[in-house]
């Protein structure tokens, strides 16, 4: 966590009330703010709170406002906080504290799905993955992660999309891995119960073998594909997934 430095206490007030700047830049700021047992983002929206509860609509709200913004509260966050705190702390609080608000995020636009998603997993979701979109049913994205060593790619998945049924091809090793880094998803082989995956689900997938991967019908959904060295390797891209064998995998994935 990036360690923060506060002067406005000096700048402000250091020759009027030396101990009251001291105060506010080495206490407050340089301890307070820098204890770990709370990380910074939460105490944004708690000092934002208890402003706009104490009714002071001035520069300090404005500062941590910026502050919170700057710290990744995003505008949906500010703007259903200070929605909550306008039922315990007062309406025309809420009121004043939105003028500010919305000044303050007025470049920002309000997040897509696919945004919201990107900032719950660690890898990017890329490009549309336009390349191998006649196998797909729905929207997929495609971003590579190792092009060295190891071949790695994040594929990413909007609710409702999946891959066709496909097999990768080898006469010795090959195969493929995949491990769910976000969101829910459903691997299915030709014969077998499907397979919910979720974030940490790693699934090991022999050569030869007919089989299908996607979102659930209700959840984005990503993981890293890598497909292990092998001889004479090649993919076999076959039929779509039928929307009843879909329906039935999503039912199960529900359950999860």
């Amino acid at each position: 966590m990036k360690k923060i430095v506060q002067t406005a206490g000096r700048e402000a007030l250091g020759q009027f009330a030396p101990l009251f700047a001291e105060a506010n830049d080495d206490f407050l700021f340089g301890k307070v703010w820098n204890d770990p047992s709370v990380d910074v983002k939460t105490r944004c929206l708690l000092t934002v709170t208890a402003l706009v509860a104490s009714g002071m609509t001035d520069s300090a709200l404005q500062y941590h406002l910026q502050n919170a913004k700057e710290h990744g509260v995003t505008r949906e966050e500010i703007a259903g906080v200070l929605t909550h705190v306008g039922f315990y702390a007062g309406w025309p609080k809420a009121w004043a504290a939105f003028g500010m608000a919305k000044k303050v995020w007025a470049e920002e636009a309000p997040l897509t799905d696919k945004d919201r998603f990107q900032q719950e997993i660690m890898f990017p979701i890329g490009a549309p993955n336009d390349g191998y979109a006649q196998y797909f049913v729905g929207q997929s994205y495609l971003a590579p992660v190792s092009t060295e060593q190891v071949k790695i790619f994040n594929v990413t998945f909007e609710p409702g999309c999946r891959n066709n049924w496909h097999i990768h091809h080898a006469d010795k090793g090959g195969g493929q891995l995949l491990i769910c880094v976000g969101g829910k998803g459903i691997y299915q082989a030709w014969g077998e119960e499907p397979v919910v995956m979720t974030p940490g689900t790693v699934v090991n997938i022999p050569a030869n073998v007919k089989h299908w991967h996607g979102a659930a019908d209700d959840s984005w959904f990503a993981h890293l594909a890598m497909d292990p060295a092998g001889e004479n390797t090649s993919n076999e891209w076959l039929e779509a997934v039928s929307d009843e064998d879909y329906a039935r995998s999503c039912e199960a994935a529900r359950n999860i």
